[in-house]
């Protein structure tokens, strides 16, 4: 199922005459098609989450009423581990068509909600800075992962190392909860989220170009989607305690 392709040679704009790697076993046609999908459902997955959020920042009755009340403070907190629990589902129909589709749209409205409750409380300046700066990111980590690709290198091996990353990540922000460590531990918290997942947007990129299998397409879109959005968040912390 997983499947090594692309090797040396080949054009990113033409499609791809010649495969990338010269082992590969199946159609570059194909494959090309197949990476060309994935980022038209990554594309509308961000549309819809910039939509999203944006109505969440602009009606600001939205914003205060989830942090004003119990109730909405409840829904809140539902609203937040949602996401979480969508995977589990989102994860075993990924490739039953429809089901997949709806799962996936589901999934991607309820982190634009996060990511839009999260900008509704931050200085328009720092949302563009950050917004800015993850695009700048995320074509340039793509571009060269691509023309990397082309080199033969793999960045399979980063797997292990991001995961363990991960996991200090995650006793960091619970130690941030219980023993909060100032402004500065904020900044260096940011730092190394936004390091860690430009480590994993070049780790997907990679997978996508030579390990996923046709019919994983929609958690092929939802490894990038969930790269691209936490390195948005790991920058808007890191420049939101920055300013303050």
């Amino acid at each position: 199922m997983w499947q090594r392709s692309f090797g040396k040679g080949g054009d990113l704009e033409s499609g791809g005459a010649r495969p990338l790697y010269p082992m590969m076993l199946e159609s570059p046609e194909l494959r090309w098609a197949f990476i060309r999908k994935i980022y038209f459902i990554l594309a509308t997955q961000l549309l819809l989450t910039v939509a999203v959020a944006a109505v969440v920042v602009t009606v600001r009755p939205i914003s205060h009423f989830f942090v004003s009340s119990t109730a909405g403070l409840v829904l809140y907190i539902f609203l937040i581990i949602f996401p979480f629990i969508l995977l589990c589902p989102l994860y075993y129909y990924h490739q039953k068509h429809p089901v997949n589709f709806l799962l996936l749209g589901l999934f991607t409205v309820a982190i634009s909600f996060a990511v839009g409750m999260t900008c509704a409380f931050t200085s328009g300046k720092v949302i563009l800075e950050a917004a800015l700066l993850t695009a700048v990111v995320v074509i340039g980590l793509t571009l060269y992962t691509f023309w990397a690709a082309r080199r033969g290198q793999d960045f399979n091996f980063l797997g292990p190392f991001l995961f363990a990353s991960v996991l200090v990540l995650m006793v960091f922000a619970l130690i941030q909860i219980f023993f909060p460590l100032g402004r500065i531990s904020v900044m260096i918290y940011g730092g190394l989220a936004a390091i860690i997942f430009c480590g994993y947007i070049v780790y997907d990129t990679d997978n996508l170009i030579k390990r996923y299998s046709y019919d994983e397409y929609i958690w092929a879109a939802v490894s990038l989607y969930l790269d691209v959005i936490n390195l948005f968040l790991a920058l808007l912390t890191l420049l939101r305690a920055a300013n303050d």
